[in-house]
């Protein structure tokens, strides 16, 4: 499995910013798939989870209410609407694909991971 995570960017605080995560190399619609983030000095840390038909997504708490993860199948993407952005917003952010069991919020549950996309929300 290839993921590649798209659009972060510069905003600043109360905008919005949409990631979006591309994969191939197996069947997207067979797993679930999510995002982490991880800011300087900080470990990796869970922001967002979709389930592989979509039916049920999981949110972090600092980011629930003002994120969004939504997938498309048909097309292989994993999307990430992000609003009202908050300084403490700003790090790298992963996606990442969960083969088998396990936890969503967990890190060791996710076997694929793609390139990071830097989002950066000045204070």
């Amino acid at each position: 499995v290839q993921l590649q995570a798209s659009g972060g960017g510069l905003v600043q605080a109360g905008g919005s910013l949409r990631l979006s995560c591309a994969a191939s190399g197996r069947t997207f619609n067979s797993y679930g798939m999510g995002w982490f983030r991880q800011a300087p000095g900080k470990e990796r840390e869970f922001v967002a989870a979709i389930s592989w038909g979509g039916a049920s997504t999981y949110y972090a708490d600092s980011v629930k209410g003002r994120f969004t993860i939504s997938r498309d199948n048909a097309k292989n993407t994993m999307s990430l609407q992000m609003n009202s952005l908050k300084p403490e917003d700003t790090a790298v952010y992963y996606c990442a694909a969960r083969i088998g069991g396990g936890s969503f919020y967990n890190t060791g549950s996710y076997a694929y991971w793609g390139m990071g996309t830097q989002v950066t929300v000045p204070a």
